[in-house]
Order: C-alpha cells, then sequence, then structure tokens
C-alpha cells in the first residue's frame, strides 16, 4: 500500500489492509528488490512448492557464486576436512613436542615428574626468573 503525498502515515489503519493484498504487495516488493540487486525474480510468481524450489534453484544456478560461498563448498568436502584434520594432528604434534623440550629444561623434583602445559610453562617462568635474579647477584 503506497502512500500518496498529501497522505500522511498516521492517516493509515493497519486493521483496514486485506493480508492477502498485503502479502501480494510484499511479494511484488521482494520481487522489484531482487531484480534491482541483479538477482532472479519471475514475474509469475510460481505456484507450488515444487515450482519455488525449481525456481530457486535455476536462480542459484545463473548466479556466480560469492568467495565466501565457494570457499564454503570448497570445504564441505571429504578430501578437504582429511587434508585439515591431517594438518591439525602435525600441529599438535609440534606442539606437544615443543612442550617436551621445554620440559627436559626445567628443574624439578623427582626429575621425571608428569606436568601439565599449564604447569610447564609457569614453572618455565619461575625459572627464567630466578636465572634473571642470579645473574643480577
Amino acid at each position: 500500500m503506497m502512500l500518496s503525498p498529501d497522505q500522511a502515515e498516521a492517516d493509515l489503519s493497519w486493521t483496514q489492509s486485506d493480508p492477502e493484498t498485503m502479502l501480494n504487495g510484499l511479494k511484488a516488493a521482494a520481487a522489484a528488490a531482487a531484480a534491482a540487486a541483479g538477482g532472479c525474480a519471475s514475474d509469475e510468481p510460481a505456484e507450488g512448492e515444487e515450482d519455488r524450489d525449481r525456481e530457486r534453484a535455476k536462480c542459484r544456478a545463473e548466479q556466480p557464486l560469492s568467495r565466501e560461498e565457494k570457499r564454503r563448498r570448497r570445504r564441505a568436502t571429504a578430501k578437504y576436512r582429511s587434508a585439515h584434520a591431517t594438518r591439525e594432528r602435525i600441529r599438535v604434534e609440534a606442539f606437544n613436542v615443543a612442550f617436551a623440550e621445554l620440559r627436559k629444561l626445567l628443574p624439578t623434583l623427582p626429575p621425571d615428574k608428569k606436568l601439565s602445559k599449564i604447569e610447564i610453562l609457569r614453572l618455565a617462568i619461575c625459572y627464567i626468573s630466578y636465572l634473571n635474579h642470579v645473574l643480577d647477584v
């Protein structure tokens, strides 16, 4: 429902509008917006659910994929997921090796005591502070 230039928005009563008329107006506005944005909007609206699905698929096939959509589709493949899992496994293994090497440098009693990663980091901070203090004295 369009306002005439001399009609104020406050004059309109939403209860006077027919719901079907409002729905058709919204559909027309959506189709016009899609057409203005370069999207696919057919002149005649599809009646059935299958027709609408077919129209959407046809519309999607005509539009070029965005960079984000291409990335999303590429990441959805089993090959990509497998490669990503392999890279992640290698990264975590390197991370654990680095912690093991740091652990070997830290003095503890007993020397083979199992420490968590956060304990290793905290002990390394304390040990570095101690070594700085020894060098300063």
